[in-house]
């Protein structure tokens, strides 16, 4: 097994809604000798799922813990004069049974979206970076981009260049810098979602790319205010969403 494939185990351990429920269970455990205590864990770990589980606690952590993206302006991008815009890859579905074939996850689909929508109102050419991630490492499925390259055909736009080797971000940009380097590409408009744009930022001007980033998908109330603190299956998303690019950032900073 690949280290690498260890990395959705223990974000899967970590986050909610598995965090907060092993505390739960290490609270009764306690509780079993040390009540209170046991019984006070127990509780505060309940509290705690109930609480990332509110879209209003995803949007506070989005802005708390994340440095906050800004969509991208026109002037940005006359400024910036870039040579390609690269689309990052968010996940596949691997069985789509009504297509007969992998499919985008929605996150890889709102990113393709919005980059074809740069790419004909800039006429820059497209790059798109995404394999298969290690969460879906030895499932039979095509890679990201082999389906990016079909959904952009049916948006009739192409792909100029494609990476369907990399597994996670690290890998996107070293992927992309062998692919645009042949062709003297340095300045890139940068797609991906708001909330990973940090860390794909920092990967990409670490590969040596001047980066102009333009973030999709931000993390913004979607409901009326009381909807907000009530637990969902969306919140829960959401703040998961959040809290592991907190900490895959916290990651990616300290390496060298």
């Amino acid at each position: 097994m690949d280290i690498g494939e260890l990395k959705p185990l223990a974000a899967a351990l970590v986050l909610p809604p598995a965090g907060p429920l092993l505390l739960a269970f290490l609270g009764w455990l306690l509780a079993r000798r040390h009540r209170r205590s046991g019984a006070a864990l127990l509780l505060a770990a309940l509290a705690l799922l109930w609480l990332l589980a509110c879209s209003g606690v995803a949007v506070a952590l989005a802005g708390w813990a994340l440095p906050r993206a800004q969509p991208l302006e026109a002037s940005q991008l006359a400024a910036a004069r870039p040579q390609a815009l690269v689309v990052l890859g968010g996940g596949l579905l691997p069985q789509a049974p009504e297509y007969g074939q992998s499919q985008p996850s929605s996150a890889t689909l709102a990113r393709l979206r919005y980059g074809a929508r740069l790419a004909k109102a800039s006429g820059l050419p497209l790059a798109f970076a995404g394999g298969i991630g290690w969460a879906a490492s030895g499932m039979d499925t095509d890679p990201e981009g082999e389906i990016a390259r079909r959904v952009l055909a049916e948006w009739g736009l192409q792909a100029r260049w494609l990476d369907s080797a990399s597994r996670d971000t690290q890998e996107n940009a070293q992927q992309m810098r062998r692919l645009l380097q042949a062709d003297g590409v340095q300045r890139i408009v940068l797609v991906t979602s708001a909330s990973h744009m940090p860390r794909s930022r920092l990967e990409f001007e670490r590969a040596g790319f001047t980066v102009t980033p333009a973030p999709t998908g931000f993390i913004l109330p979607s409901e009326r205010p009381l909807l907000q603190w009530l637990p969902s299956a969306d919140g829960l998303a959401l703040s998961r969403e959040v809290l592991r690019e907190w900490l895959a950032l916290r990651v990616a900073g300290s390496r060298q």
